[in-house]
């Protein structure tokens, strides 16, 4: 791209402004950890919790992304790499409308993580880190992909014959093998409160 055809037009209206219409923080809350640990679950009952409370919040969850935006990608390790390059600019985005926006995608490379982390402001972005065994993930196996990439018939699959390299340091852990969602979203909730997000 020619950066000399491009240029950044300043709205008007800023990130602040935006928040202070909706009365609340924005900010980009990416869970993150192997297929079956929670992730998804967790998040939907985050968003219906802080939904309630008249918290303006959106999911961008990794499998409807890919029906969509990201219906073109792959899962080699470049494709991983430009998927969650996609949903942090699209988290950035809804942080500057002033929206918390969570996401729930594997993302299982610790460098995609930082540079996604690296596109916002400091206290925009909480990595959460939903631990799990692979053999509790493999039990509860939702969608049979293990059983399908321990056939052969799914390559590439985290866990499996590709590598997830665990958060060093995310804002917060949530370990599904001994928590229950409720017990999750109770952490998260008084994280938001405790740093005034919400």
């Amino acid at each position: 791209m020619d950066e000399k055809l491009v240029t950044w037009h300043q709205s008007l209206i800023g990130k602040d402004d935006r928040r202070k219409l909706h009365g609340h923080g924005s900010v980009m809350i990416w869970f993150t950890g192997l297929s079956g640990s929670g992730k998804s679950t967790i998040a939907n009952a985050l968003q219906q919790k802080l939904f309630e409370k008249g918290i303006n919040v959106y999911l961008l969850d990794g499998d409807n992304l890919r029906h969509g935006i990201n219906q073109n990608l792959s899962f080699s390790q470049e494709d991983r790499k430009e998927n969650v390059r996609r949903v942090a600019e699209i988290g950035k985005l809804f942080v500057d409308a002033g929206v918390v926006v969570l996401s729930a995608l594997i993302s299982p490379f610790e460098v995609d993580r930082a540079d996604a982390r690296a596109l916002f402001d400091e206290m925009e972005f909480i990595e959460v880190y939903i631990k799990c065994s692979i053999k509790t993930c493999e039990k509860r196996d939702p969608k049979g992909l293990y059983k399908k990439a321990h056939e052969g018939k799914i390559k590439q699959f985290t866990g499996v014959d590709q590598s997830y390299e665990t958060p060093r340091v995310p804002e917060i852990t949530i370990d599904t093998d001994n928590m229950s969602i409720e017990e999750s979203v109770e952490i998260l909730l008084t994280y938001l409160i405790d740093n005034e997000i919400i």
